[in-house]
């Protein structure tokens, strides 16, 4: 008998704790970085969250598209700018932003999901009013901050069995005016609504590093607030912290940052007590199935 079909069976079979476990949760998964852009990566990617929604779960994937928003605006010979880690994004720039997020981006999204056997419907924070944002900061143009969440829609998307593909493109509250949102702040914010099991932000670095460069594996919310003080935290992983910080107030029960890099990133980390990446909530530690509390029988 063949081996690889042996540990196939094997891995099968350790996973049932770990798919028992989370048989109808919603896990956001925000989906970014240079990943995008490979062909192989994405149908990895695709895969994954159609395993996710064919074992009981309710995978709402949010994407960014910053490669690829880079790409065109230095096509077009307008220079990218950011302030802390968020892109500055003017009035004549919003439009190619919202062009990129809920065209180009979004829709290879959903074709590489339906292409691996799954029903995904690509959706933007301006349907059915679902994200509405003021401005986040004025150094930072029209760049939004939610204040107002409607996500009644991703619960009939994913209650009938589609997987919701949501660009981080959102209304204004005063003049219907469109404002980009961080992908990983839109995560964050959508997985507050809808009080997710879990948040996976994918990234491009192996997780939270300390100040000898290893990844922490287990933080607090105070753990990471000092880390951003004392500056191990810095750049593009501040929003990410700062996202984890506000979904866990909000009822999300636990954000990962995860190496999207790793080769099936969220299987890896849902379905074994290994991880890819480091994990923050402001419960105890993790315990066996991961992720599971003390005494916790299911959700």
């Amino acid at each position: 008998m063949n081996r690889n079909w042996i540990a196939t069976a094997r891995t099968l079979s350790e996973a049932l704790p770990y798919l028992q476990r989370y048989s109808g949760a919603v896990v956001v998964v925000k989906f970014g970085g240079n990943a995008m852009g490979d062909d192989d990566a994405m149908a990895e990617f695709a895969r994954d969250m159609v395993l996710m929604k064919q074992v009981g779960m309710n995978p709402v994937v949010v994407h960014g598209g910053g490669p690829m928003i880079n790409s065109l605006l230095g096509r077009l010979g307008i220079e990218s700018q950011f302030v802390r880690g968020k892109r500055v994004t003017t009035k004549e720039t919003v439009e190619i932003v919202e062009m990129v997020l809920s065209g180009l981006v979004n829709k290879r999204i959903v074709q590489a999901i339906n292409d691996a056997g799954g029903r995904a419907v690509g959706i933007s924070g301006k349907d059915d009013d679902m994200m509405v944002c003021e401005a986040d900061d004025p150094e930072l143009g029209f760049v939004g901050r939610p204040v107002e969440m409607n996500v009644q829609i991703i619960r009939d998307l994913y209650t009938a069995g589609m997987i919701p593909v949501i660009a981080p493109v959102a209304t204004g509250m005063e003049d219907n005016e469109t404002f980009n949102v961080n992908g990983d702040t839109a995560a964050g914010a959508i997985a507050g609504a809808l009080r997710a099991d879990r948040l996976l932000l994918l990234t491009d670095v192996a997780g939270v590093k300390d100040s000898a460069g290893e990844v922490v594996t287990q933080l607090s919310p105070d753990q990471v607030r000092d880390m951003i003080a004392d500056g191990q935290i810095s750049g593009g992983m501040i929003p990410k912290t700062e996202t984890a910080l506000m979904a866990l107030e909000e009822g999300v029960r636990a954000v990962i940052i995860l190496d999207g890099r790793v080769p099936n990133a969220c299987l890896l980390e849902l379905f074994t007590e290994h991880g890819a990446g480091s994990m923050i909530r402001s419960t105890e530690p993790r315990v066996k199935p991961r992720g599971l509390r003390q005494g916790e029988a299911g959700l």
